[in-house]
């Protein structure tokens, strides 16, 4: 899987009623290279996200990650190089135990337990979750499970990092963790969120969705610089470039 570039190719998908919720997305990201997608609610982001490791399949064009075609055969590879980190952390605790989830991806490569557990430990060590190893996930905060969803991808050690939402649900102590954790990951990152003072400090390109098109796609400078664009998409400049709202002393210059 040669680099591991995420190429979509005109894709489209449309739900059972007919919905039509994305319709001739395109777009190339290179190995290495942390993309954000914003977009207002309806936009699409999500549905997008769940086109790159499989879990939806086109309905028209194609998602390539490296040169393996998304699709049914293909999968148990894609789902090894992309993790992918759901908006609902539910959607990924099934185990009866913290350990057990942040190990079951890693058990399923065929791994040895010595290896399992090192990387169990390392992941919860990432992202400050280690003393609930031996805890049941149904009895976590909203925040304890985010991270320990985070920790059962980040256990697989993928190569592109794909996160629905990221900072929903996490105190502003564990949104700085989990910034570090994606400053320090070195692949790539693709991460949707309404969190644009976190994806103007983690991201190096923004796309733009708008009723599931590629709207825009550029910098962030330049994509949140684009007053009329965001206006046009419902979408705001992030808190930490409005500046104070009566002097409008303060803005941060992203570069």
């Amino acid at each position: 899987m040669s680099h591991h570039i995420v190429e979509v190719r005109n894709l489209r998908h449309a739900y059972s009623d007919g919905t039509v919720s994305l319709n001739d997305v395109s777009f190339r990201i290179p190995h290495g290279e942390s993309v954000g997608i914003i977009g207002a609610n309806g936009a699409g982001k999500s549905t997008l996200l769940h086109h790159l490791n499989g879990y939806l399949i086109a309905t028209s064009g194609e998602v390539r990650i490296g040169e393996i075609p998304v699709n049914k055969r293909t999968l148990p590879d894609i789902r090894h190089a992309v993790g992918m980190v759901f908006q609902d952390p539910d959607d990924q605790l099934f185990m009866p135990t913290v350990f057990d989830d942040v190990a079951f991806g890693p058990f399923n490569l065929g791994l040895p337990l010595q290896e399992v557990e090192q990387r169990v430990k390392v992941a919860l060590e990432q992202v400050g979750a280690a003393h609930l190893s031996t805890k049941p996930p149904y009895n976590l905060s909203g925040g304890e499970k985010k991270r320990v969803a985070i920790a059962t991808v980040l256990s697989m050690n993928p190569s592109i990092l794909v996160m629905d939402e990221p900072t929903n649900g996490l105190d502003p102590f564990a949104r700085r963790q989990l910034m570090a954790i994606l400053t320090n990951f070195e692949h790539t990152k693709i991460i949707t969120s309404h969190d644009l003072d976190m994806v103007a400090n983690i991201c190096t390109r923004v796309i733009v969705l708008s009723h599931g098109k590629v709207r825009a796609d550029g910098s962030p400078r330049d994509i949140f610089a684009n007053e009329a664009l965001l206006a046009e998409c419902h979408l705001e400049k992030p808190l930490s470039m409005q500046g104070c709202p009566i002097c409008g002393k303060g803005k941060i210059d992203v570069t």
